[in-house]
């Protein structure tokens, strides 16, 4: 039987750091160290992982250096050494203050730095996710370009907040009210009208997580 090959070092480092921090692409990852996407491939030809790419992800995810390159130690930094920020990854995919976006790629485009102290008092920064919005439907509230904190632990329903939806293989953003026998989808620009969803379209929706917190870049 043919013996199967241990990991080079490059390539168990990737693993790991694929499996703590949720990138999921080389191409992503190059995104996150700021390099070029052909230093990654560099990396495995040479067979070492520049130390500085650990460094970079101790620093906004708060990963052991030694860990990443060796496997060695914990997982996580401690104490003194511990990072006080956690670097929260933005998807492709979008959310649609619209009738709906079917642009639901899961890929890391890259990540925003925040305060683990300050993610914490919002919900759990584990499952925490940037997503951008597209259209005006939730206008003035959200504007099309719009960034926003997602926490995908948060799926109960609450008078008055904002959640990102899936109905179907669309991704939306909407208040939502339960009424009898159906649920509206609301919008906070008054040109568009209530989504309702009744019988088997109930089915087709699913609370992907409540709107924490919105960035937005002025034009």
């Amino acid at each position: 039987m043919p013996t199967l090959s241990a990991p080079t070092p490059v390539e168990a480092f990737l693993h790991r750091t694929f499996t703590a921090t949720g990138i999921e692409t080389q191409i992503a990852l190059a995104s996150i160290l700021r390099v070029n996407r052909a230093a990654i491939s560099m990396a495995k030809k040479k067979g070492r992982v520049p130390e500085k790419w650990a460094l970079k992800l101790a620093e906004l995810y708060g990963l052991n250096p030694r860990w990443l390159l060796k496997g060695q130690g914990e997982q996580y930094l401690r104490g003194e050494h511990a990072t006080t920020t956690m670097a929260i990854p933005r998807v492709a995919a979008k959310l649609c203050a619209g009738g709906g976006s079917f642009e639901t790629s899961a890929m890391v485009r890259d990540t925003m730095v925040f305060s683990r102290s300050w993610l914490r008092t919002k919900g759990n920064p584990e499952t925490m996710v940037l997503m951008d919005i597209i259209g005006d439907s939730m206008e003035p509230e959200l504007r099309d370009g719009d960034t926003v904190l997602i926490d995908h632990s948060q799926t109960s329903v609450h008078a008055g907040a904002i959640y990102a939806l899936g109905v179907g293989d669309s991704l939306l953003i909407k208040r939502v009210e339960r009424q009898p026998g159906s649920i509206a989808l609301i919008s906070t620009n008054p040109s568009y009208a209530p989504l309702v969803l009744q019988g088997d379209e109930l089915e087709t929706l699913r609370v992907l997580g409540r709107i924490l917190w919105v960035c937005r870049e002025y034009r």
